[in-house]
């Protein structure tokens, strides 16, 4: 049995749906593939969703499931083998200022360059910004996630938590119509992964960014995202979509956050159980 794609918890979904801006990202029928020594592997199958302006939406699912590979075909890094990426009714055709990522790992800082101009660097190739102009956005950024003196600082010098900040202030300061994340957060202990989802979500409160957000952790997934899409194990297909706006940081120890992370549970492998 295959859950209705369209399920949601209940809520206020029309109401938020209201409130929402106009459609700005639009997947559909996706089909994505890569290929290995031995054959062709397809990574998701006719995977459709959309993403509102202000939205926190996050793809979720089990490791394999071709979520990474679908949040690289939306940054334009790969092609689909068929249906349509689109922003702002454009077509993706490739990478873009639009569209910026943030990897899992942290050492995607050029380790030659202080804090300041990892952040400054990308405006002044991409934006076009003189110098005096970037470095005054990057250090408002830096600012935002709480960097601000350590900007003449290098990379090595900087814990794991914190080499992300500078990697989120970097692509908040491009401005880009979606923020892209593919698990920001896993590599990091527990303590620092829940400060980080903090601060990513008092970001958002601030600048008011559009997230388009991958993880493996339901609990994570219930707390960042107003909206989960919900993917199956390999090869990766919709089985629901879900609103969470109702959770926070302070919903973990609840008896209604504990039922939902079970009932995704439930929802993301109830066909492999069942087969």
């Amino acid at each position: 049995m295959v859950a209705n794609p369209t399920l949601m918890f209940p809520d206020r979904a029309e109401e938020i749906r209201a409130a929402t801006s106009e459609k700005l990202l639009t997947v559909e029928n996706v089909n994505l593939e890569y290929r290995t020594r031995e054959r062709i592997v397809r990574a998701t199958h006719d995977v459709s969703f959309d993403v509102y302006g202000g939205d926190r939406f996050v793809l979720l699912g089990p490791s394999g499931c071709g979520k990474s590979t679908l949040l690289k075909a939306v940054a334009g890094f790969i092609q689909p083998t068929s249906g349509t990426i689109s922003l702002d009714g454009q077509a993706v055709r490739g990478p873009g200022a639009d569209r910026i990522v943030v990897f899992q790992e942290f050492d995607q800082l050029p380790p030659w360059k202080t804090v300041l101009q990892n952040v400054a660097f990308p405006l002044r190739v991409a934006k076009k910004l003189k110098r005096a102009e970037a470095n005054e956005r990057a250090l408002h950024y830096l600012e935002k996630v709480g960097l601000a003196s350590f900007a003449n600082a290098y990379p090595h010098t900087l814990s794991g938590g914190m080499k992300q900040r500078v990697a989120i202030a970097r692509a908040l300061a491009m401005q880009p119509r979606v923020l892209l994340m593919d698990e920001p957060f896993a590599a990091l202990d527990a303590l620092t992964r829940r400060k980080m989802q903090e601060e990513l979500l008092r970001l958002w409160e601030e600048v008011n960014f559009t997230l388009l957000f991958v993880t493996h952790s339901i609990e994570e997934a219930l707390v960042v995202g107003n909206r989960i899409l919900l993917l199956s194990p390999h090869p990766g297909r919709v089985r629901a979509e879900l609103n969470s706006h109702q959770y926070s940081q302070d919903s973990f120890g609840r008896s209604d956050f504990q039922r939902s992370v079970a009932r995704i549970h439930h929802l993301l492998f109830e066909q492999t159980e069942t087969a």
